[in-house]
């Protein structure tokens, strides 16, 4: 049976799906990682505005740029005067998302190697179309949205870990209907 799982928590770790690496830099000071919090504008190095952080995920934070909504590490931001600072301007983070999303589109392929965001196996994908792809696990097909993974050296990950998935799975899968008694009454005596 194929469960079709985009709950509110797959749509949440989709959006991280595209992750780019901003900056090369050691971790961000801890004042800067203090105003990485949603809603702040992010500004480049020269003052420019970057976008918006429309949430932050544990040490992800989603850049909202106008173009793309792209998962950026928490470290890779620094202190800056106005607000938190990345060293890439808005068209380089839009331009960094657009490889990313082109890599990914060419990795989600049949028969692709899916592991969960702690490396754990998870499945195969069994099929792809424009928009999602399904994934075949031990007990269940899943169906996710492309922007739902992300491209590792052991293949395609997903956003959460393999038990994260498998419970938004089994709330997502049809309830089971009650049992009916088949069995013939017994003849009165």
């Amino acid at each position: 049976m194929m469960k079709f799982v985009f709950t509110a928590g797959v749509a949440a770790f989709a959006m991280i799906a595209t992750p780019v690496v901003a900056q090369s830099n050691t971790a961000a000071p801890a004042t800067a990682a203090a105003s990485v919090t949603a809603g702040a504008t992010v500004y480049d190095t020269e003052g420019g505005v970057v976008g918006t952080i429309d949430s932050v995920n544990g040490d992800v934070a989603v850049v909202a740029t106008g173009q793309n909504k792209v998962g950026v590490p928490v470290a890779s931001f620094g202190p800056g005067d106005k607000g938190p600072r990345l060293a890439m301007t808005r068209a380089q983070l839009d331009q960094a998302a657009a490889g990313a999303k082109a890599e990914r589109k060419a990795a989600v392929t049949q028969g692709a190697n899916v592991v969960d965001s702690a490396g754990e196996q998870v499945g195969t994908v069994s099929s792809v179309d424009a928009q999602y792809a399904v994934v075949d696990m031990a007990d269940a097909q899943v169906k996710l949205p492309l922007n739902a993974f992300s491209v590792k050296d052991n293949g395609l990950m997903v956003g959460m870990t393999k038990a994260q998935l498998e419970a938004a799975t089994n709330a997502a899968a049809p309830a089971a209907a009650p049992a009916t008694n088949t069995a013939e009454p017994a003849p009165a005596p």
